[in-house]
């Protein structure tokens, strides 16, 4: 494919992912850094998540972790809990792979990336969660 043609397939990837969520965030780079928008769609979607061989369910478990373990992405996080929740995550399953990254990435960590599924999951109507056992 050429470049052209590996944005608009990232494109479709992304909007069957994140929907307006991750439209939003190519805009947001339009006036700073247009090439960095086009390497999110063309090479994070085009070509790392639409590969076939993790499905997108799993692929945003494993996002949530790594973003969550990093620290400082709650605007990532925010869109990738909502792309979670779009890919057939349950809000139940979101709260407790966040609850998960507190054994290897530390509470604070794991504490703000729940807040940040706190939010999403109001705007959504999913609250409350109850993941006690």
């Amino acid at each position: 494919m050429n470049r052209e043609e590996r944005y608009r397939y990232g494109m479709k990837v992304l909007e069957q992912v994140d929907g307006e969520a991750g439209q939003r965030v190519v805009d947001s780079l339009a006036d700073v850094s247009p090439e960095l928008g086009h390497q999110v769609v063309a090479w994070a979607f085009g070509d790392m998540y639409a590969r076939p061989e993790l499905p997108a369910r799993d692929r945003q478990l494993v996002t949530l972790g790594v973003l969550a373990a990093l620290g400082g992405c709650e605007i990532e996080l925010e869109v990738h809990i909502n792309a979670a929740l779009n890919v057939g995550l349950t809000a139940m399953e979101v709260a407790e792979a966040l609850l998960h990254t507190s054994v290897y990435a530390g509470i604070p960590r794991s504490l703000n990336a729940t807040l940040v599924a706190k939010k999403v999951f109001g705007e959504r109507g999913l609250l409350p969660i109850s993941n006690l056992s």
